[in-house]
């Protein structure tokens, strides 16, 4: 899947300009997402120098993004074209109801990879949610 990030309030507790503190998880469920060869693109409304010291510090926490502030790595903009971005899910702590924890946000990727339609989490028989957990976080 191709993930868009926010970054302030998302990825970092929002102390703009200044970097704030990691969210609990975060650069751990990055990572994996990472590894799990999901596609990551960091897009935030910084820009120049800010947006510089925040790709810097995900870097330092082990996580290089896919895109910066583009649906692709090459994608360029012509003056007044739309920035709308090309993604399957984006993450951002303005999202109704603000951002879940990174974990929950793990348990999401993995039912929306698994084909579970999450517009309706809530119509999964208990069962199946449970064993579908069940059978990912069990080691083999």
């Amino acid at each position: 899947m191709i993930i868009a990030i926010d970054f302030d309030g998302t990825i970092v507790d929002d102390a703009f300009p200044k970097i704030g503190e990691p969210k609990l998880f975060v650069f751990e469920t990055l990572k994996q997402l990472i590894e799990k060869r999901h596609q990551l693109i960091l897009w935030t409304t910084r820009t120049g120098n800010q947006l510089q010291k925040a790709v810097d510090f995900c870097k330092e926490n082990g996580v290089e993004f896919y895109a910066i502030n583009n649906s692709y790595p090459d994608e360029k903009f012509a003056d007044m074209e739309s920035r709308k971005m090309m993604c399957d899910l984006f993450i951002s702590n303005k999202n109704f109801g603000g951002i879940p924890g990174w974990g929950e946000i793990w348990q999401e990727v993995q039912l929306a990879e698994s084909g579970v339609d999450l517009s309706n989490v809530n119509a999964i028989p208990e069962k199946g949610l449970k064993g579908f957990l069940k059978k990912l976080f069990t080691k083999k």
